[in-house]
């Protein structure tokens, strides 16, 4: 990544001020200010363990100014830093995959792709900041983009996945993504799978599939949870069939969504539909079912995460990219020993 100062006067590198910044948010920081602040309070071997400069022996590493913080954090490129650390993540999950399982006996790898509007955050003109991620089966954010106000998400779709090694992934997606342009991007460019769901955005294909003899179609799969004051049942059907009108598709899905309110006993029925180019030797119904629920995991995942314990400045502090992309890191931050507490530090994303 390049550093947007002068090389003149520069004291501390641009690692160690993303290092920093990354910590406070992680630590709680909701703001520059206290970004800063949290900085000027770490203690030397906190600092020393994140590369900070140590000109006098006698002091070890200094913390730079809050105006080197807010500096560097209005400056830098939003885009260009998610896409680093998302390199950095997928290439650890991949090598921590090799180790444990040799390839031809793991399951295909997964990645959820999604949108959200970050709560409390509006730009400088008063728009709402709204960002479409990627996350992997375990959980890490690999890739994250900012969707600009006077377009929407299927616009940022492509250039979000493009830099990723997505060979022998199933990306999952909401039905705003089940594009024919996206599917073919995916199979012909990226050399990977998709699972679509399909709704009213796509009224021709949806209503063939409703169409389908479902009631000649045998129940797959079936899963019961309760959570969050709901009792959920979900029932899967999967059929081969030729002829969709959509890229490289060759099976189609019916999901039912049986929801009752604990507290009220009130029923709802949701059918969802949705094709796939994995065949049946690659992804039964019961595959696919773990797939999608797997999918709408990125609402606790991410979007909760981001809006509750990673939350972004008030309404009135202007958004700005450094306020939320640390919270890319907070899953691997939470599911490992932090490198400040451990005898070696994990190689960081590489900052030019």
């Amino acid at each position: 990544m390049p550093d947007p100062r002068r090389d003149q006067g520069r004291r501390h590198s641009l690692a160690f001020v993303l290092s920093l910044a990354a910590c406070a948010v992680l630590a709680g920081a909701k703001s520059l200010a206290a970004i800063a602040e949290w900085a000027a309070d770490a203690p030397p071997n906190v600092l020393a363990r994140l590369g900070g400069p140590c000109r006098e022996p006698d002091r070890g590493p200094v913390a730079p100014a809050e105006a080197t913080v807010r500096r560097v954090l209005q400056r830098i490129d939003g885009d260009a830093l998610d896409t680093a650390v998302g390199s950095w993540l997928a290439g650890r999950e991949r090598a921590a995959g090799q180790e444990e399982n040799d390839s031809d006996r793991r399951p295909l790898p997964s990645l959820a792709v999604d949108g959200k509007t970050v709560r409390g955050a509006r730009r400088t003109d008063g728009t709402q900041v709204h960002l479409l991620a990627a996350m992997t089966g375990a959980g890490l954010v690999t890739a994250q983009r900012e969707v600009d106000a006077t377009t929407n998400e299927i616009t940022v779709f492509q250039p979000l996945l493009a830099p990723l090694n997505l060979h022998g992934t199933v990306v999952t997606f909401d039905a705003l993504h089940s594009q024919t342009a996206h599917a073919r991007f995916l199979i012909e460019d990226k050399h990977a799978h998709y699972i679509a769901l399909i709704k009213g955005n796509q009224p021709t294909l949806h209503q063939r599939l409703k169409a389908l003899p479902w009631r000649e179609v045998p129940l797959l799969d079936k899963t019961r949870a309760t959570a969050h004051g709901r009792d959920e049942i979900r029932r899967i059907k999967a059929a081969a069939v030729a002829g969709i009108a959509f890229p490289h598709a060759v099976q189609a899905v019916q999901i039912v969504r049986r929801r009752r309110i604990v507290t009220t006993g009130k029923v709802t029925l949701e059918r969802i539909y949705g094709v796939t180019d994995l065949t049946a030797e690659q992804a039964d119904a019961t595959e696919i079912a773990r797939r999608v629920r797997g999918h709408w995991g990125i609402e606790n995942k991410i979007h909760h995460v981001r809006d509750t314990a990673y939350a972004p400045a008030p309404l009135h502090v202007p958004w700005h990219p450094c306020v939320t992309w640390p919270s890319a890191l907070s899953d691997s931050a939470t599911r490992r020993t932090s490198p400040l507490d451990s005898a070696t530090t994990p190689a960081t994303p590489t900052v030019h």
